[in-house]
């Protein structure tokens, strides 16, 4: 497989991201930043509300929580001067150069992002962007419109371990030429459509990263063993919009025909830590674990089978060392680092607003092609939501 000129300069780019640390400090600059929170819809992500606290140079001047108890709670973890219980409020009276949108759940993403538009914030929102591409292109409009910078949490991607592998994939073509790529969802009991919102993005955002947008998208969905049909499109177990099945199986066109696969399907035995993207190549595998890793290792073995070979599995050569995933206040230090210095130098960050709609479009698109029943094309045409329109 080849990777275009555009890709190719983009992976560049992305790859300085580790390195952007801010010069706000120097400057003399301290940003005012507020936390948007929801304790009973959509709470605050993974410790979205903690994304500041690296930062000397951003003092959290306001959080708002319909919630009380949890409003006093999050409040207290990130230093917020003043608590709100209508964000409407907190973002007229304090202003701020920087908001933290931290609710998992997607319904109400574009309302808030809409919101800080107007008043001119930056910031920084949890994955998934929202709801379906229709809403999506709207919030990048007015974000654009006011040359606003914003960035997503696609924590996994900012890693220096996760920048290293696609260099070692692309330049050094470590496994050889790229055949197929397979990726897995969590397949826990939220296997199949859910799966696909919540875990997916962040594999799909991964497949953009690694090696460029598909071209189309053909899904299979069953619900319990027949064809999904209209009748089995419900909502999740959290507030992310309409999904359908609970086994999935869609195939991606990248580049020179390299296909690439998600697969989620509903078992007995649930979540086997197969969350994950492998890339097979002529000369060798590459596995890539999310967990709380990212966990990546090499196969140099044509065959990709090394039980049959002396092979065995390797770390990567000259890993380098990444945040630590699992803490609260390091796995955003490099996105929130790259936002401020994409402020202050007038470009866009790394992993903008485009990445999380890019994401979501390869969601939606499996979604798509279920409800035509035959492959659709990258970009979607229509943008509202497929299973919307099949209900």
């Amino acid at each position: 497989m080849s990777i275009d000129r555009r890709t190719f300069l983009a992976a560049t780019a992305a790859a300085s991201i580790a390195s952007a640390s801010g010069g706000a400090i120097a400057q003399g600059k301290k940003y005012r930043a507020c936390v948007i929170g929801d304790t009973k819809d959509g709470g605050y992500g993974h410790d979205v509300h903690l994304i500041f606290k690296t930062r000397p140079d951003v003092e959290v001047v306001g959080l708002a929580d319909p919630d009380e108890a949890g409003r006093a709670q999050r409040a207290a973890d990130c230093g917020a001067k003043t608590q709100y219980a209508d964000y409407k409020e907190m973002l007229a009276k304090e202003k701020p150069d920087l908001v933290a949108v931290c609710p998992r759940t997607t319904p109400r993403h574009k309302e808030y992002l809409l919101a800080c538009a107007e008043i001119g914030a930056h910031g920084f929102i949890e994955k998934p962007l929202c709801v379906d591409l229709a809403e999506a292109d709207e919030i990048i409009a007015a974000i654009d419109a006011k040359k606003l910078k914003w960035t997503i949490g696609f924590n996994f991607r900012s890693t220096p371990l996760v920048q290293h592998a696609r260099k070692l994939l692309v330049e050094d073509r470590i496994v050889g030429s790229i055949l197929e790529v397979r990726s897995r969802g969590k397949e826990d009991d939220r296997a199949g459509g859910e799966d696909l919102i919540v875990l997916g993005v962040h594999l799909f955002d991964m497949i953009n990263f690694l090696f460029g947008k598909p071209q189309w998208c053909y899904s299979d969905i069953t619900f319990n063993g027949k064809p999904a049909t209209k009748e089995n499109v419900t909502e999740a177990t959290e507030p992310l919009g309409p999904i359908v099945g609970n086994r999935i199986t869609a195939a991606f066109g990248l580049g020179n025909g390299v296909p690439a696969f998600f697969s989620s399907m509903k078992s007995k035995d649930g979540n086997g830590g197969r969350w994950g993207i492998d890339v097979y190549g002529t000369q060798g595998v590459m596995s890539i674990r999310q967990n709380i890793g990212p966990e990546i290792f090499v196969l140099k073995d044509s065959s990709w089978s090394p039980g049959g070979s002396d092979k065995k599995w390797e770390p990567l050569p000259n890993a380098p060392q990444s945040p630590d995933q699992g803490d609260h206040l390091q796995r955003y230090s490099i996105i929130v680092n790259d936002l401020i210095d994409s402020i202050e130098k007038d470009k866009q960050p790394v992993i903008n607003l485009n990445s999380g709609r890019d994401a979501l479009e390869l969601i939606q698109a499996v979604f798509d092609s279920c409800v035509q029943g035959k492959r659709v094309e990258i970009p979607v045409e229509d943008r509202t939501h497929p299973l919307k329109r099949w209900a």
